[in-house]
């Protein structure tokens, strides 16, 4: 499986639900199983339907959740890099000791390189898209289910439902980032998703932060990067 490719159409989708709003997410939460309306519906989203549909359960209305995440509009892999490429080196610039290089960006990597940031970038979402805990056990299912219904390709869909039926801390997420650059877009790909505004969220978000070893002027940097994106 491309991890890459299914995380650029991740982002997409993301960007494409935040544009089309909560009705959008409301309609892929109640999908038909089979037949002609479930054809059209998948088709009048055009691209990354599938996709779309399972970030739109993961973030389904149905549980309150906002679909239209802080930095949604982020709309690829590309995009994700840069801004937190852009974020790193202002805070560098603001600094008066030497840090690190930021390392590559992951619209850079190729081949294993990529795959294991792309997959650390999804797992980061997921877990991220669970921080206000009401993904419990009949929430998970029903995204399972849904899941099995729109038609990803089998390793895309049990990449996607794995991670959905693993509990992930903070600690676990962080652990997926190699350099600098790598914490910063799994700090971004975690604020897609999740309302910074929220008790649950936002202290999950610090835990992230402080697992990820990231200064909180950088963090800062990130979030009003995102917010300007």
């Amino acid at each position: 499986m491309d991890t890459k490719a299914l995380m650029d159409e991740l982002l997409r989708a993301g960007r494409d639900l935040a544009s089309q709003g909560k009705d959008m997410a409301e309609r892929q939460l109640e999908i038909p199983a089979q037949g002609p309306e479930r054809e059209a519906t998948l088709s009048a989203m055009g691209k990354g339907a599938a996709v779309a549909g399972a970030l739109a359960l993961l973030l389904g209305t149905g549980a309150g959740r906002k679909v239209t995440g802080t930095t949604i509009t982020l709309g690829s892999l590309a995009a994700l890099g840069g801004v937190a490429y852009n974020a790193y080196q202002n805070w560098q610039e603001g600094r008066t000791t030497a840090t690190a290089e930021a390392g590559a960006s992951v619209s850079d990597l190729t081949g294993p390189a990529a795959e294991k940031r792309s997959l650390a970038l999804i797992r980061a979402m997921v877990a991220a898209a669970k921080a206000d805990g009401h993904v419990d056990e009949a929430e998970r299912k029903r995204i399972t289910k849904g899941i099995a219904q729109l038609g990803l390709s089998g390793t895309a869909a049990d990449l996607l439902t794995g991670e959905i039926n693993t509990s992930v801390e903070p600690a676990t997420v962080a652990a997926g980032a190699d350099s600098p650059a790598a914490a910063a877009e799994i700090y971004l790909a975690s604020l897609l998703v999740i309302d910074p505004d929220h008790p649950m969220e936002r202290r999950y978000l610090d835990d992230l932060a402080h697992h990820l070893r990231l200064d909180p002027a950088l963090v800062a940097e990130l979030e009003a990067q995102a917010r300007a994106a």
